[in-house]
């Protein structure tokens, strides 16, 4: 070998790693705490400690993907933290059933495998997510309801707790207003309590390039008759793919309606629209065009979000590489963009 290819050819060795990692993906986490937020319900207590949550549940998905775990550790590092705040609708701050109980309902998705895990109806897990995980890399099905998936959650050493754990005297009041409303004749006064959304929810990109997405929820305030909602249907509340994951908020049969999750990555995937523009029309033109409302997370594999949605609040925020946490809360909020 020449002189001169020799020098050529370590340049291009000493070259190769400077290109890859400017190539290379740069981690993101995006998460949500729920549409349907309105001033007149929080006082600045509120605010506050929702603002402090969300930062808290971005840095910790943000330690994750920092030490350079995959998208889906991130995805359920932040939603078990809002679970265990009782300000969102998920965990312990779980909006109550007609009947007095709480069900919770949870969903996760690797975007690299398509592999996914779900459970719903469950009473006594305390982090459905990480059941959903369980159900995902620890048995041969996607979902699992009801007795059966707590039977599961306690072979996979998920923690249990009592069900009372997840009262708080927030939803309990949510309730009786409700059933209030109920016996006065009011009709579907259960669906206008259901304004109180709160369900939590998050997307992620690791620095493989790979998505991942979870949602988690308490339901709807005055449910019954066994009512699932779209966060624990995978392609209705949660979706991940190559090309784009999804996190939804909102009136959930609206969203099973138009398999809100999948069919915003479907728009990025064949149609090439950007997160923004495939959140808008589904969130704000699709589910509104057939009565419903919400919001979502949209998270492209090239690093761009959105943060849709046709409500008055949404609890949303994002962290990046440099592990500064931004939230937000009422449609007005200054939020900057990841990349800009």
């Amino acid at each position: 070998m020449t002189r001169v290819l020799r020098c050529c050819l370590a340049l291009l060795l000493c070259s190769a790693p400077m290109a890859y990692a400017a190539d290379a993906p740069k981690p993101l986490l995006v998460i949500h705490g729920g549409a349907g937020v309105e001033r007149k319900d929080m006082t600045p207590e509120d605010e506050k400690a929702a603002r402090a949550a969300l930062e808290l549940a971005l840095r910790r998905g943000h330690a994750a993907l920092a030490a350079g775990k995959p998208a889906l550790d991130a995805v359920t590092a932040a939603i078990t933290t809002l679970e265990d705040d009782p300000h969102f609708n998920a965990g312990k701050g779980a909006v109550f059933t007609h009947d007095g109980k709480n069900e919770l309902d949870a969903s996760l998705m690797d975007g690299a495998t398509l592999r996914a895990g779900a459970v719903a109806g469950v009473h006594r897990v305390k982090n459905p997510i990480l059941l959903a995980q369980a159900v995902m890399q620890k048995s041969k099905h996607v979902m699992m309801v009801g007795d059966g998936a707590e039977i599961f959650a306690k072979q996979e050493g998920i923690e249990l707790v009592d069900p009372s754990y997840f009262r708080t005297e927030k939803r309990w009041q949510q309730l009786q207003r409700a059933l209030k409303e109920e016996a006065a004749g009011q009709a579907h006064a259960d669906l206008e309590t259901a304004k109180h959304f709160g369900t939590v929810g998050a997307v992620a990109l690791d620095a493989r390039g790979h998505l991942a997405a979870g949602t988690s929820t308490g339901g709807m305030t005055n449910k019954r008759y066994g009512r699932v909602g779209d966060s624990p249907i995978i392609g209705a509340g949660t979706y991940a793919n190559a090309h784009c994951a999804v996190s939804g908020t909102g009136w959930g049969e609206f969203y099973i309606r138009t398999a809100a999750a999948h069919e915003i990555c479907a728009r990025v995937a064949y149609l090439k629209e950007t997160p923004a523009q495939a959140g808008e029309a589904v969130i704000d033109q699709a589910i509104p065009k057939l009565g419903g409302d919400g919001g979502a997370i949209v998270l492209g594999a090239d690093g761009s979000a959105a943060f849709p949605f046709n409500t008055e609040g949404m609890f949303r925020g994002w962290i990046g590489v440099d592990g500064v946490p931004h939230v937000a809360i009422y449609s007005d909020d200054a939020l900057p963009m990841p990349g800009k």
